[in-house]
């Protein structure tokens, strides 16, 4: 029995267990992105009623940052904070049904594949700005959620956000495989140029960028991955989004490759958050280490062996070029 095949008999008995109603899976196809997780998309027909959805699979053991039902109530939180997110419809943890732990969501039709969200801006007028707007609201909402309300399991820091993300770049820079010294270049300059801590500790999203959002001719239709949602600075998100490697070789506009700080800056501000420019910064900064170190743990993790990947394999390859942008923001920052 295929892949496919298995998966469709598991979801289809999990659905009619959980529905109390016979369901079964047509139109499955298996999702090409995403690098630690399997995304299958599926039709649940019960009766002479269809349901599209998407099952979020996690495979292996190693490849689990946290609980499945962990992620699912970060959805949650941010659905009801009113940012757009797919709707959560069942969590579980068993791993008899398709071989690991997985959630399903409502399917949302729209563009995720960042040069094809590119491309749609390219010949929609005015969505790019339109967009980094709206991503802007999004933010400002979930930063505006109850902190308090998140699952127990949510990773909190213990004092000031900025310390803790030093911290744990630290152990990323011990931990390579071999020395950086543009990266530990980097990590002195944050540590010297580190800003106040943040006013208040809101929910992060962590992964907010183009790659993680659905996007449709009307603009941002909903936000994805939500597997490394945190308590933090929620300048940590603001500075994410803004990354150079998020811009799909569109360098000119800041946010995503289709909108400018500006535009997002407006739109957060409009829907109630609170910019702090330097803070900004300096996420963006220790956000492109962090990427970067990334990387180089997640070739680390296929060059060991504990979790065979070609794709984690060639995550190595682009070490190098997280460097050098660690470089060119230095450079601006001392000029």
């Amino acid at each position: 029995m295929s892949v496919v095949e298995q998966t469709s008999k598991g979801l289809g008995e999990f659905l009619s267990q959980k529905w109390g109603k016979r369901v079964a899976i047509e139109n499955v196809e298996l999702a090409s992105a995403g690098a630690r997780r399997r995304n299958v998309l599926f039709d649940a027909v019960a009766g002479d009623q269809r349901t599209p959805l998407v099952a979020t699979i996690v495979p292996f053991a190693a490849m689990q940052l946290l609980p499945i039902e962990v992620e699912a109530s970060n959805l949650q939180l941010a659905e009801a904070a009113g940012m757009p997110v797919p709707h959560v419809h069942a969590v579980c943890d068993d791993h008899a049904f398709v071989g690991g732990p997985f959630f399903i969501t409502s399917r949302i039709t729209g563009e995720t594949i960042p040069r094809q969200v590119l491309r749609l801006v390219e010949r929609t007028p005015g969505l790019g700005p339109r967009l980094a707007r709206q991503c802007g609201s999004a933010l400002a909402k979930l930063h505006a959620a109850d902190a308090s309300k998140a699952h127990p399991l949510v990773a909190r820091p213990a004092g000031d956000p900025l310390d803790a993300a030093l911290a744990n770049t630290r152990r990323s820079l011990d931990e390579l495989l071999q020395p950086s010294p543009a990266f530990t270049l980097c990590f002195n300059w944050l540590k010297r140029n580190r800003p106040p801590a943040p006013r208040r500790i809101t929910v992060v999203h962590g992964d907010f960028r183009n790659g993680n959002i659905i996007v449709g001719p009307d603009g941002l239709r909903a936000s994805l991955d939500w597997e490394v949602c945190h308590l933090g600075d929620p300048m940590e998100d603001c500075g994410w989004v803004a990354q150079r490697m998020w811009r799909f070789r569109n360098d000119s506009l800041e946010i995503g490759g289709f909108g400018t700080r500006d535009d997002f800056r407006a739109g957060y501000q409009e829907a109630g958050g609170e910019w702090d420019e330097a803070r900004f910064q300096w996420w963006k900064a220790q956000g492109t280490l962090r990427w970067g170190l990334g990387l180089a743990g997640q070739a680390k993790q296929h060059l060991d062996g504990s979790v065979p990947s070609i794709v984690l394999a060639a995550s190595g390859r682009r070490v190098a070029e997280l460097e050098y942008d660690t470089l060119m923001l230095l450079m601006k920052a001392f000029s």
